[in-house]
């Protein structure tokens, strides 16, 4: 579904600027069900690599391919009209050269449609955010905690808490903001250092475990629709729709076992003859 004439979709020089003026709305979705659900709320919709974990089962991002990402953003891009969406690049499709990273950025702007790319990284990474940029390639930025790099952090800690690792915070921030992205993921970061982030970039920051000091906040839909048994501190559940789902499902299945399903209602009449 692309954008009407009565609806302009939201672009990544539309979500800049709301920096320090409206919290920004976002949340993740890997289908068009979700998507169309989602669009009606938020301001920007991010297809995340999650999706590995969320809907393919998988114990961590890593082995999520531009492959994944490329049919997930072409499936939420086309269910919705008004959010910026935004998908995020694997690991392994960027690290390695600029020239990797934008061939992999420019294949799933063209796939998908989308607005924009995101990559994990601070300052090793800047480089690769200014090549994208410069090249026509709008990029979201994330640091903090970053699940791509989990095996070199040893885990998914929060981040911040000491000196040392607030300063490298901050440094992150401020050369990934300074390459050009047009805001950036703040994960898993303490209070204090989260609001120092949002206050020193002159882009929005979007919070994810990282305190209301953030410009916008991000969470996985089905983490806080209670699709997932995942309650991490972070994720507030707005509803709990997983055990909604599996009564109802209870509920199939008793109907088919006591044939009570389907009914003369559910049922297509012979055809009469004349």
């Amino acid at each position: 579904m692309s954008a009407s004439a009565a609806t302009q979709r939201l672009a990544a020089p539309a979500i800049r600027s709301r920096k320090g003026v409206t919290p920004i709305v976002c949340l993740t979705a890997y289908t068009a069900p979700v998507a169309r659900l989602v669009d009606r709320a938020a301001d920007l919709i991010l297809v995340g690599d999650s999706v590995g974990m969320v809907l393919y089962g998988l114990p961590s991002t890593l082995g999520v391919s531009v492959d994944m990402m490329a049919a997930h953003g072409a499936a939420v891009v086309r269910a919705t009209e008004r959010a910026c969406v935004v998908v995020d690049l694997p690991f392994g499709s960027y690290q390695e050269s600029p020239e990797l990273a934008f061939r992999n950025a420019a294949r799933l702007m063209a796939e998908t449609g989308c607005g924009a790319v995101k990559l994990e990284g601070g300052q090793a990474m800047a480089p690769t955010i200014r090549f994208l940029v410069e090249r026509g390639v709008p990029v979201m930025g994330h640091v903090g905690l970053m699940p791509q790099s989990v095996n070199v952090s040893g885990g998914f800690r929060a981040t911040g808490r000491s000196p040392d690792d607030a300063s490298r915070v901050l440094a992150d921030a401020r050369a990934v903001a300074e390459a050009g992205a047009f805001a950036l993921v703040v994960e898993g970061t303490v209070e204090p250092v989260a609001r120092a982030v949002t206050q020193a970039v002159p882009v929005p920051t979007i919070g994810i475990g990282a305190s209301v000091a953030c410009d916008g906040q991000i969470l996985v839909t089905e983490d806080m629709l209670g699709f997932s048994d995942f309650t991490p501190r972070h994720v507030r559940r707005y509803a709990d729709l997983g055990s909604a789902a599996a009564q109802a499902i209870a509920a199939y299945a008793e109907d088919v076992r006591a044939r009570r399903f389907p009914a003369p209602e559910n049922t297509f009449a012979a055809v009469r003859r004349a």
